[in-house]
């Protein structure tokens, strides 16, 4: 059984894959601190709560915090005795190389959903994750990634909102019933949500103007349904779309090494 790791700045998802399908998902907190011994308790536990009695015996990680791959490479090898592929490491191979600037280190998470929605959409792609970081990831026609474009996440910006300015509360995203709000939270839930409509489809408009060609919008991450549902902005949602790419990069990994 493969054990996939997807280590964001925000939550940690761990999914077991039996080769064809995930029989277990689940979500915790991202913290650079716990320990591999803390990830065997936490992980365990559920695994004994829902009475799933497998053996894991590979690994792998994608990690855009660097600071926890040390204690999830000695939590493989403790308790899984394997060594995890890493994404973004030498020794992980890639189905396409990434093509950018010479010496750009590009994130993880963003060759991962580039090789998920290639496996699962084909080429011509840009793939928008709805993050801690709002990302556009451009996939070309082979499968390779070719560059993107990085913008504060919705929530983010809603926290900076109400840690720089005193007199405005927090507030969760959702859609507004208007676009002029007539009270505090509605101004501030209206920029936000026609604020990131406006973000998505201008930057995407832009990025098929750029490239000359057709292109397929794919979406991933908890917020895109939300969006979704008030303007056509997405050819396809995916919600599990890194942990799938992470499957693919695994599978290629087996095959060629």
């Amino acid at each position: 059984m493969l054990l996939a790791i997807d280590c964001g700045n925000t939550n940690t998802v761990f999914s077991i894959w039996d080769g064809t399908r995930f029989i277990a998902t689940w979500r915790t907190a991202t913290e650079w601190q716990r320990t591999a011994d803390q990830y065997y308790v936490w992980l365990s536990s559920l695994m004994h709560f829902q009475k799933l009695d497998v053996k894991i015996d590979e690994v792998i990680v994608s990690s855009t915090v660097p600071r926890v791959v040390f204690n999830l490479r000695v939590f493989a090898d403790r308790y899984f005795n394997c060594r995890p592929l890493v994404v973004g490491k030498p020794d992980c191979l890639l189905p396409t190389q990434p093509r950018v600037d010479e010496g750009t280190q590009v994130g993880p998470d963003r060759l991962v959903n580039a090789a998920g929605a290639f496996d699962r959409h084909g080429g011509n792609l840009i793939v928008v994750d709805f993050g801690t970081a709002t990302t556009f990831d451009v996939v070309d026609v082979d499968g390779a990634y070719v560059g993107g474009v990085i913008a504060p996440g919705v929530n983010l910006s809603l926290e900076a909102l109400h840690n720089a300015a005193a007199a405005l509360p927090h507030v969760d995203i959702t859609k507004p019933q208007q676009v002029v709000g007539t009270n505090t939270v509605a101004c501030m839930q209206s920029g936000i949500f026609w604020g990131y409509i406006g973000l998505v489809r201008e930057i995407c408009d832009r990025i098929k103007a750029e490239r000359g060609t057709p292109m397929r919008v794919i979406s991933t991450g908890g917020l895109a349904p939300l969006f979704q549902q008030s303007e056509p902005l997405f050819d396809a949602f995916e919600d599990d779309l890194t942990i799938h790419g992470l499957t693919v990069i695994y599978t290629y990994n087996k095959e060629n090494t």
